[in-house]
């Protein structure tokens, strides 16, 4: 484009050049041919030619005309070519040079070049009156001076031309750029290639294609569409509600709307139709529409999208089916997943020994076998004729329902008023469900690892279809995904028997007979899975009390075996007296201990110390005598204490690691509780739930803690904290222990110093008797004063000062011997030559029960004997 613009500026600018030469030729000739005639027809200029000296006249005139017109000469001469005036006065009388006869008729013109350039001459004859010649008029002008006019405009004219040029550029490149931007870039050869893929995808694709404008005319319809829609041969440019179409389809073609998968007809053809709007791809607005034959596929679109409403149920089923391990709830929602998108009603009935976890029996549900159970009804309505929940169902072998339980396959009864082993069952049953529009049935057996758990029936009533054979495969397929999910279930109600078994087994069936404490407890196990909480209460020697809570993570069988291993741990370190930090950090060591066994048994060698149990302990000794009370804990929430003016307390008890993790002591903290001091001790379920943190439920516990009135039972605390903590569905086990203090009156309390002196334990012995006398116990003086003789004995021998003795009297009576020194005395059997040994075998064969605790100055040695003694217990001791 640019190599022609340019073409056409230099033949225009040759053009002009050749143009402007031959006008400046024309011109010259003009200036010339008019300056020579006129100058010719001047009077004067004949007549000086007729006088004596015509150079004196004519030579001044022809310089004023050839300077005035710019001429090159003024040349006038007479008829025999003697040259009057010249611009050269030396030329003058000179013969002119040059052909002048055809002048003599008249002007004539000539040209003729000199170095200076070509000379344009002009000649015209000066004719007297009579029209004689009276002489000649030549004048000449070189035409370069004609072309400097041009040669001054010439800068112009090229400037134009390039200006001409440049815009024709610009107007070359935007072109260019508008095209490319239409074409998107494209060149010629990609325009033609594509125009070329474009036609023949438009005739060749098997789907219709119309482009129709804003004014709803056709401007554009592939073959497919011609054929689709039956359309003339010139339909571009008709308006669609011309050619004859569906109305619906008219609409949506006028309209411009867009559409998808719009279904119309078109004479005998289903037409799958889409629109969408050109804008902003068209160059104006409009619509594309393409059309798709769905004849052939609507028979299959149905079945298509029956088989994907399967699909989806199989895959809600997945989700829905199982939520929980209850073994019922998991029947109902087999139950309702499949009502109404399969069935209008389903039930589900298992056999007894699923429903308690295990195993069924052979041939349940059969006639020969025991009856199965229904679990579950669902339904589109709640007035159904069908067995209730609970009913005991026995089918026989004729039954659509037996033959699925005797084969293990589902069964189909298409039209149950056509079955009379069904009908035959039960006459009344079935006439009633046959009235009510039931009419169809699948019975598939609900199995897993080859076991028939029970069986599930689906029912279809009213208008529906009955169920088909394509059906039956869907039903066991739905059912079979459904009894992995059931079974899981049974085993995990086994597992969760067994475990609450176990749990059960290893918690206090009751609380121990004693009278520092009133004390009342609640347990609740977790809905979910029985986990590792106890509680237990202890006698002590001398009347004091243990009370004890602990939890273990996790649930399960591994978590209440744990609890067991603790609470048999913390009620044999209780019978070592210990104090509550030693006993806790005992306990710690055995769990650390089991950690390590635990590892070593699954191999893993290379971190033993990583196995962490995750249990927490609190242990507290209450002593009715002095209403001091010790306690320490092992990463487990603080006790709460009521006092007797009903403020409450949290414990500033130091937490100490749970129990496993080692590296820290555990402390102690010691109390002094006023009589009515109610003690309350709880595991972090009581406190801590999904939707609630420690801190709220800390503050909870003090709420609840509260008493409106004075002097609330520890029963009636348990009740009110269970009423106000504890959810409806708790997710861990909460176990809740509450005890008031009382204490010893003085007269249930007598101590005695003994001095360093043997002679005093006759003294000592006399006073302890006239004690059980003012007590009334007068039938335990011999025994007592008896094993008080041998362990003040044994103290003053053995011991250290100082040497005190106490009785006490309660449910039982205690006598305890205390000295400072730290070693005790060991049970053993004496041969019958030695002389001593037997006082501890006396002291073991009178009391109920004896031992040592160690104190902080040293030992205690005990006995305890009943209130009423024995009355052969001395002589069966002879014998």
């Amino acid at each position: 484009m640019l190599i022609v613009v340019v073409l056409l500026i230099g033949a225009a600018l040759t053009a002009l050049i050749l143009q402007a030469h031959n006008n400046s030729t024309s011109a010259a000739a003009q200036r010339t041919r008019a300056a020579a005639v006129t100058l010719a027809q001047v009077p004067m200029v004949v007549t000086a030619l007729d006088s004596a000296d015509p150079s004196a006249t004519l030579q001044p005139l022809a310089e004023d005309v050839r300077k005035i017109g710019g001429f090159d000469y003024v040349v006038i001469f007479s008829p025999e070519g003697i040259a009057y005036t010249a611009p050269d006065p030396e030329e003058i009388g000179t013969h002119v040079v040059g052909a002048y006869g055809a002048a003599f008729h008249g002007p004539f013109t000539s040209s003729f070049a000199t170095p200076v350039g070509r000379v344009v001459d002009t000649t015209a004859p000066a004719t007297r009156p009579d029209g004689s010649v009276a002489g000649l008029v030549s004048v000449g002008y070189t035409v370069a001076h004609t072309s400097g006019a041009v040669s001054r405009q010439l800068p112009v004219l090229l400037g134009g031309a390039a200006a001409a040029l440049a815009a024709g550029t610009a107007g070359a490149v935007l072109a260019r750029r508008r095209l490319r931007r239409q074409t998107h870039g494209l060149g010629p050869s990609e325009m033609t290639r594509m125009y070329e893929h474009h036609d023949a995808v438009l005739h060749a694709v098997r789907e219709g294609v119309l482009i129709v404008d804003a004014d709803a005319r056709v401007l554009l319809a592939n073959d497919e569409a011609r054929r689709l829609l039956e359309l003339p041969p010139e339909v571009e440019g008709r308006p669609v509600t011309e050619l004859g179409l569906d109305p619906g389809l008219t609409e949506l073609l006028a309209s411009g709307r867009a559409a998808t998968d719009e279904v119309h007809q078109a004479k005998d053809r289903l037409l799958a139709v889409n629109s969408r709007p050109t804008a902003p791809f068209g160059a104006g607005p409009g619509s594309v529409v393409t059309i798709r034959d769905t004849t052939e596929l609507q028979a299959l679109a149905g079945q298509a999208e029956a088989d994907r409403t399967r699909l989806q149920l199989l895959y809600d089923a997945g989700l829905w089916v199982g939520t929980t391990l209850d073994i019922v709830r998991t029947a109902q929602e087999l139950a309702d997943v499949a009502v109404p998108r399969f069935a209008d009603f389903a039930t589900v009935e298992l056999a007894d020994p699923v429903l308690l976890g295990d195993e069924p029996l052979p041939g349940a549900g059969t006639a020969s076998g025991p009856p199965i159970r229904r679990t579950a009804v669902s339904g589109i309505r709640d007035d159904q004729p069908l067995y209730p929940v609970g009913a005991q169902i026995s089918l026989p072998p004729g039954t659509p329902e037996g033959a699925a339980l005797e084969s293990g396959r589902a069964t189909l009864a298409a039209d149950l008023s056509r079955e009379p082993d069904w009908r035959a069952r039960d006459p009344e049953s079935a006439d009633r469900m046959l009235a009510y529009g039931i009419h169809s049935l699948i019975s598939a057996p609900l199995q897993a690892r080859g076991l028939i758990l029970g069986m599930v029936n689906f029912w279809r009533a009213g208008e529906s279809e009955p169920f088909g054979p394509e059906d039956v495969s869907f039903a066991e397929e739905l059912v079979a995904r459904a009894a992995v999910t059931v079974d899981n279930a049974r085993r995990y109600t086994r597992e969760h028997r067994m475990a609450e078994t176990l749990q059960r087994s290893l918690l206090p069936r009751g609380l121990p007979q004693q009278g520092a404490l009133d004390v009342a407890y609640r347990y609740l196990p977790a809905q979910q899975g029985v986990g590792g909480d106890w509680f237990d209460v202890i006698p002590l020697a001398g009347f004091r009390v243990a009370l004890v809570v602990g939890d273990v993570v996790g649930h399960g069988l591994h978590a209440a075996a744990t609890m067991g291993r603790l609470r048999t741990a913390v009620l044999n370190f209780s019978a070592l007296d210990l104090p509550p930090d030693e006993l806790i950090a005992r306990l710690d060591d055995l769990v650390a201990r089991l950690d390590q066994g635990e590892a070593a048994v699954e191999g893993d060698t290379e971190d033993e110390g990583a196995a962490v149990t995750g249990a927490t302990c609190l242990y507290a000794i209450y002593d009715p005598v002095s209403g001091h009370c010790t306690m320490a804990r092992a990463g487990h929430p603080p006790p709460a204490l009521v006092h007797t003016d009903g403020t409450v307390e949290l414990v500033d008890l130091p937490a100490g690691p749970p129990l496993g993790v080692g590296g820290l002591p555990f402390e102690t903290t010691e109390l002094q509780l006023a009589p009515g001091t109610t003690l309350v001790l709880y595991t972090d379920g009581l406190v801590e739930t999904r939707d609630r943190d420690l801190d709220h439920g800390l503050a909870a516990l003090r709420a609840a803690l509260t008493a409106p009135r004075a002097g609330r039972s520890p029963e009636e605390t348990c009740g009110a904290v269970f009423d106000a903590l504890v959810p409806p569905r708790p997710g861990d086990d909460i176990a809740l222990l509450v005890a008031r203090t009382h204490l010893f009156e003085p007269d249930q309390v007598a101590t005695w110093d003994v001095p360093d002196d043997f002679a005093a334990v006759s003294r000592t012995r006399a006073e302890c008797a006239d004690q059980l006398t003012a007590w009334g116990l007068e039938d335990l003086t011999f025994t007592t004063e008896l094993i008080l003789s041998e362990l003040i004995t044994n103290a003053i021998r053995y011991g250290t000062q100082p040497v005190r003795v106490r009785m006490l009297r309660d449910t039982s009576l205690v006598c305890e011997v205390s000295d400072g020194s730290s070693t005790a005395p060991h049970l053993r059997y004496a041969a019958t030559t030695d002389e001593g040994g037997r006082g501890l075998f006396l002291v073991a064969q009178m009391a109920e029960r004896w031992g040592t605790r160690y104190t902080a100055r040293g030992k205690v040695i005990w006995s305890e004997q009943a209130l009423i003694a024995p009355a052969v217990q001395f002589e069966a001791m002879l014998l």
